[in-house]
């Protein structure tokens, strides 16, 4: 079988980069046949274009800006995965979380895939079963908070964080986005089918990579749910995936702490579920690599499907 063509369209970013170290693992070796362009080129959107065009499948791994610039010059012929926030919630885009229900197939017949932001990896990996499963309404008062290694902030942040003299506020944790904005809430809403954006506070701490997302439920209204139910309705939803993992109710470490960087390294995701002594609260939590299941290798699976491979090659 002839390899394919894959190019990266902004390879020397973060997640481009990352894209192109996995796919020159001998793992890809018979598969792929990595496309490049020169210095010159990668400035000239008609440049982009042309190789884009050549190829079978093109990462788009650029600013929201770049990718809507190219996209009208790119041949309806060429698979597109995308992994900034510009097609996220458009109607002509596939979403790229293969784990929800009846995305897998929808990801495998497309041309045109978003890879999901990280954080809305987190929050939509627990609210989109909540929603569909009847567990909460869409209307639901969802809020969430999650945490990050330095690396979500790309190559500016990592040099900030890695040089020899920084300011002392980057040894502890930062929030930021407290007016209550960002740029995985319109994905968040949609593709979880809520009624409205969550409250969402997000963090970034003094470490490279990993990340956990908690969402709160409060289980007053939510008819005939338990936490016991809820945790066996997760549980069966995501039976079977090898990226994704359900613990059973409560079941946390020894030292019954989650740290936020345990899943660095990693492609997949850990769902921990709690709930307090009378069963009133609960607590969703996901925890994985914002550079890993929440960007490159999401990225990767979906191409894997897109291309007909097998879906975890070269994966962890």
């Amino acid at each position: 079988m002839p390899k394919k063509k894959v190019f990266i369209d902004g390879s020397s970013g973060t997640t481009g980069l990352r894209i192109a170290d996995r796919l020159s693992t001998p793992a890809f070796a018979d598969k792929i046949e990595l496309l490049t362009i020169s210095a010159e080129g990668r400035k000239d959107v008609h440049e982009r274009a042309k190789v884009i065009n050549s190829a079978d499948l093109a990462f788009l791994c650029l600013p929201d800006a770049a990718s809507v610039e190219v996209m009208p010059l790119v041949d309806k012929a060429v698979k597109i995965l995308d992994t900034s926030t510009a097609f996220r919630t458009a109607p002509d885009w596939t979403y790229g979380f293969p784990e929800l229900h009846g995305q897998r197939e929808k990801i495998k017949a497309g041309s045109r895939i978003a890879v999901p932001g990280c954080y809305a990896s987190g929050f939509i990996s627990l609210a989109r079963p909540a929603v569909e499963l009847g567990i909460t309404p869409a209307d639901y008062p969802y809020s969430c908070c999650g945490v990050s290694g330095y690396s979500g902030g790309g190559k500016k942040m990592i040099a900030e964080y890695e040089a020899a003299l920084r300011p002392a506020g980057l040894d502890a944790p930062r929030s930021y986005a407290l007016t209550l904005g960002h740029k995985h809430l319109p994905e968040m809403k949609a593709v979880s089918g809520l009624a409205a954006a969550p409250a969402f506070c997000p963090l970034v701490d003094n470490y490279y990579s990993g990340m956990q997302v908690i969402v709160p439920l409060a289980l007053a209204g939510l008819s005939g749910w338990t936490p016991e139910k809820i945790a066996a309705a997760y549980a069966a939803y995501y039976q079977g995936e090898s990226q994704i993992t359900v613990h059973a109710l409560n079941e946390l470490p020894a030292d019954g702490r989650l740290c936020s960087n345990a899943m660095a390294g990693t492609d997949r995701m850990e769902l921990y579920l709690t709930a307090n002594a009378d069963g009133s609260q609960m607590l969703l939590i996901s925890l994985f690599d914002n550079l890993g299941k929440g960007s490159s290798g999401a990225a990767i699976q979906c191409m894997n499907l897109l291309l007909g491979f097998a879906e975890t090659l070269g994966l962890e």
